[in-house]
């Protein structure tokens, strides 16, 4: 009996079904019109964009969030360009995503053809694989490497591109079945030697960063550091890793300024990183004295810095590696060397956050969000001076609960990444923070969150800056030029694109607004004037108290 065929694309979007994929962002294109009927009639859900950038930025957060890779979808040329940006995004920042482009036929490669570029070549540099279909019958091979790569670990994109007649071709092809990678344990020789540093070590700290959750080993590490009291600290994608008001908590590592979490680094005789990778924060940041011994617990073998030379490596399933750390390593006394650090930098948080001055300060206006959310709902930061001070004030209770890009750390990333945390959750808060230069660079997307009837809340801290670079400009020449802009009626603008719109002019309007808008059915957008003459005050004032 004669094996059935099928099109390219219909195996294709059934290797999709198997790898477990329910949902698929883009914008259909002339040469992907194989590709869409075949998820019509899958039964996966396809959610059209308005940019593609914005599809990608979905699937990034969506990956992030699930541990399972994130689908986005473009037609050729520049659709396919536009979708570059979060596919780097994904790719620096450990997101699992596969990026699906449509092609011209195979024939017109050869020449100059209208909107063709070789994009496997394009994406190679920002993807762990970019595969071109070429032959009907390795559709399925190239989809489930294309899965096996993007989730592997460290996770990031694949790309997958389809030409316009590969797609209509016919195939017997089958999808493969997904292998279970066997867990590998670090080796008994690496735990000891790091055991025996930690015994050793009368100041040490941890660096944890984002591998720590994408590996589900944030209890192991909660345990770690309560039975051995190491001051902890984490990178801007590992936030949430300890609880808020935990005693070891010491925050975040990143800002561009030494901050007090600095002086921790520079006392300390030994770190260990765990599940820390150099894209989050250099080890220039941090490692500023060559005395301090380095221990890696990871995955996978660290890469090269000659700032990041451990004393050992213990390369395996981080819970298993830190439990079996724990088992033979004694609690060290309470870290009192460092409590004047912690609590200066309390102390100074809460100076901060008590101001209630028009236009609002930075600081309040995160602490008067922080007493709205609960220890589950999602908050992600665009890119911007707001995302400095996210880092440095926005503290939450549980992993996976403040987004922020680092790695990539490209603007617009915020709202476009809301819809998929609100869609993935959507009995959680979710508040996408973003600048008025970042609000504006996928606001398009409020369309879309509105169609899928996914009710996300936008607040957009307003400068008519680009307020991250006025920073640096006013911190090295002392001045500023070419970050300045105007602004429609952003209230306006969300109420004309069927949301609802709210303009915060002070910290009880701000509280009245975030409260009506978590209640609303439709995406909501809070405008609040922010003061960024904080932002030097605040580079002065570290200036002055950390030396």
């Amino acid at each position: 009996m004669a094996e059935e065929k099928r099109t390219v694309a219909q195996v294709l979007v059934e290797g999709l079904k198997r790898e477990g994929v329910k949902v698929i962002f883009g914008i259909p294109g002339e040469e992907t019109l194989d590709l869409m009927f075949a998820i019509r009639d899958s039964g996966i859900r396809f959610i059209v964009t308005r940019h593609e950038q914005g599809a990608a930025f979905m699937a990034d957060v969506y990956g992030r969030l699930t541990g399972k890779a994130g689908v986005c979808l473009s037609t050729l040329g520049p659709g396919a360009t536009n979708l570059m940006t979060g596919v780097a995004d994904a790719f620096l920042d450990g997101a699992p995503l596969v990026a699906i482009t449509g092609q011209v036929e195979t024939e017109r490669m050869q020449l100059t053809s209208h909107q063709y570029l070789d994009l496997t070549n394009m994406y190679s540099p920002i993807t762990k694989r970019s595969k071109q279909i070429i032959t009907p019958d390795t559709v399925c091979e190239i989809v489930r490497l294309a899965f096996k790569y993007a989730e592997s670990e460290k996770p990031g994109s694949a790309h997958i591109d389809v030409p316009k007649d590969i797609a209509r071709a016919y195939t017997t092809a089958k999808p493969m079945r997904q292998q279970i990678s066997a867990v590998e344990y670090a080796s008994s020789r690496s735990i000891l030697q790091a055991a025996e540093l930690i015994k050793s070590a009368q100041h040490p700290v941890i660096l944890a960063g984002n591998a720590v959750i994408r590996s589900h080993a944030v209890s192991a590490l909660r345990r770690f550091v309560e039975h051995l009291r190491i001051p902890t600290v984490n990178t801007m994608m590992a936030k949430g890793i300890l609880p808020s008001e935990d005693p070891y908590n010491y925050h975040t590592l990143g800002i561009p300024q030494k901050d007090y979490v600095n002086e921790v680094f520079e006392q300390a005789d030994l770190v260990i990183a765990i599940g820390y990778d150099f894209v989050e924060c250099a080890p220039v940041k941090w490692h500023t004295n060559p005395e301090t011994r380095i221990i890696n617990i990871a995955s996978r073998p660290a890469d090269i810095n000659r700032r990041f030379e451990p004393e050992t490596e213990v390369i395996g399933d981080i819970s298993d590696s830190l439990n079996k750390i724990l088992d033979i390593t004694d609690p060290k006394p309470e870290p009192t060397w460092a409590e004047p650090v912690r609590d200066a930098m309390r102390k100074e948080e809460e100076m901060l956050a008590s101001d209630s001055s028009c236009p609002m300060k930075p600081a309040r206006i995160l602490k008067d969000l922080k007493r709205l959310m609960g220890k589950d709902d999602i908050l992600l930061s665009d890119v911007g001076a707001h995302k400095m001070w996210i880092a440095r004030h926005y503290h939450p209770e549980e992993p996976n609960t403040c987004l922020i890009s680092n790695g990539f750390a490209s603007m617009g990333f915020a709202l476009p990444g809301a819809i998929s945390a609100k869609l993935l959750h959507p009995d959680r808060k979710v508040v996408a923070v973003c600048g008025d230069g970042g609000f504006m660079m996928n606001s398009q997307e409020l369309e879309t969150a509105l169609r899928e009837h996914l009710p996300i809340v936008v607040l957009i801290w307003e400068d008519e800056k680009y307020g991250l670079i006025d920073w640096k400009e006013q911190e090295r020449f002392h001045d500023s030029c070419y970050v300045s802009f105007t602004n429609p009626d952003f209230t306006k603008l969300a109420e004309a694109m069927g949301c609802k719109g709210y303009t915060a002019d002070s910290e009880e309007a701000l509280i009245v607004s975030l409260r009506d808008a978590f209640t609303q059915d439709v995406p909501s957008v809070i405008t609040v004037k922010v003061d960024y003459s904080e932002n030097m005050k605040l580079s002065e004032h570290l200036k002055e108290v950390i030396h």
